[in-house]
């Protein structure tokens, strides 16, 4: 999560924002962002980083696949396109790991009746 981290520190910082400015933007504690900055979460939720990229203006995709969501052997090895969309085939593999990590995302925020 290091790695993660350090992508959100420089972001912030290219910005010229402080931590308490992104952090109310992304609607998180200052706190939190700093564990995050630092490493310190080890599975940050999907949802702040979307509310992180857009606040910074760092690829959603790239934020996945920094915190390891969907672990490269789940990826086939030649994804079908949906429809065979010419714009899926030229995918790398790194972009379809964050293609399926966002799909999962989508299908957890579904409300789900109840039995």
């Amino acid at each position: 999560m290091l790695a993660m981290g350090r992508e959100l520190g420089d972001a912030r910082e290219a910005a010229r924002r402080s931590l308490a400015d992104v952090a109310r933007d992304a609607g998180m504690s200052t706190a939190y962002l700093h564990k995050l900055e630092h490493g310190q979460v080890n599975s940050p939720s999907p949802k702040v980083l979307y509310r992180l990229s857009h606040t910074l203006q760092v690829p959603y995709a790239r934020l996945m696949d920094l915190a390891g969501y969907v672990p490269p052997d789940l990826i086939p090895a030649r994804p079908t396109a949906p429809d065979g969309d010419p714009l899926f085939a030229e995918l790398t593999e790194a972009e379809w790991r964050a293609v399926r990590a966002f799909v999962e995302y989508l299908v957890s925020t579904r409300a789900h009746p109840n039995p």
